[in-house]
């Protein structure tokens, strides 16, 4: 595990407060191939851990859109040590970097941009032919794989699939704007707080927030109606990881997510739609936050519950 855990006090302001640093690469892949990264199968690759909710986004839309064939992974090791993100064989679900055979994803980016200090996140998105990280934030990737990748989607149910379609695009902008500060990161601004002011801050903004969701979704499916928008994949995504972790590792305890009747069918719901449970890895969740984490979990102990199960009937229609 290293000598020490990742110095996570860079991203705390004086108040106590976490605040996530923007991301660094933001070129675009488009279908015609203006932006100087064409859309091809094959050329791609993801660089993604299992346990982060940013990576799972892209890993998400990747199955629904039917890109299986079409764009690689990744799979780096759950814990996050003090050389960063590592790729090893010998943990269920990592992989080594067969692509670029690297050892430790910053030597990805390295190998992207020489003498690249900054801050190595996943998920990455990776083109082969150039070797160069075309984009790591997830918002953006997943719209990409959404509209650009069409000519490699699997069936053509798959390539009508619009998870950011026109009509309902002021719609999820709305719901971004105030799921991801609130709930998104707001879990992880409750964990990482560092004064008492800034978690109960915090706190109040994720359950103020959960508690709209849950009346939301007392009158649709779906946060925008009866299909599934982007805005759904990016909810799911912190909200598989709710009881798991956030509740108990992040102190978000005031609720569970199974104490919401409405959002914990919605989980199940999405859980069981188009394989989006086959992108969900618990052993990969909790390992990673209880263990990388440890000025929150010194001693690196994995908690052995709770029981979730999320094939159970969802009676969502």
């Amino acid at each position: 595990m290293g000598d020490k855990p990742p110095d996570w006090s860079t991203l705390i302001n004086k108040k106590g407060e976490f605040v996530r640093s923007p991301s660094s690469f933001r070129d675009w892949v488009t279908a015609d191939g203006s932006s100087g990264f064409p859309a091809e199968a094959n050329r791609y690759h993801l660089y993604v851990s299992l346990a982060c909710p940013w990576a799972h986004r892209t890993l998400i839309v990747r199955k629904l859109k039917g890109l299986e064939n079409a764009i690689s992974y990744t799979v780096v090791d759950w814990l996050l040590g003090p050389e960063g993100w590592l790729f090893t064989d010998s943990k269920p679900k990592c992989t080594l970097d067969t692509l670029n055979g690297c050892q430790t994803l910053r030597k990805v980016y390295q190998l992207a941009s020489p003498g690249y200090e900054g801050r190595v996140t996943v998920p990455v998105l990776w083109d082969k032919h150039n070797k160069k990280v075309v984009n790591n934030e997830s918002s953006e990737i997943i719209r990409m794989f959404n509209k650009e990748f069409n000519a490699f989607c699997a069936t053509d149910e798959q390539r009508k699939l619009d998870l950011y379609p026109e009509h309902l695009q002021e719609k999820i902008e709305e719901l971004n704007g105030w799921i991801y500060p609130n709930i998104n990161n707001g879990v992880y601004r409750s964990g990482f707080a560092t004064s008492q002011e800034a978690y109960d801050a915090a706190v109040r903004d994720v359950f103020t927030h959960l508690d709209k969701v849950e009346d939301i979704l007392s009158k649709s499916r779906y946060l925008t109606g009866n299909t599934i928008t982007e805005a759904d994949v990016r909810l799911f995504t912190t909200l598989v990881r709710f009881d798991m972790v956030y509740v108990g590792h992040f102190k978000c305890n005031k609720k569970r997510i199974m104490d919401y009747p409405n959002m914990w069918g919605y989980v199940r719901d999405l859980y069981q739609t188009s394989g989006i449970g086959e992108t969900v890895d618990a052993e990969h969740i909790q390992k990673h936050y209880q263990q990388s984490h440890l000025k929150i979990n010194p001693h690196g102990i994995v908690a052995i519950g709770p029981d979730l199960d999320f094939n159970k009937p969802h009676g969502r229609q």
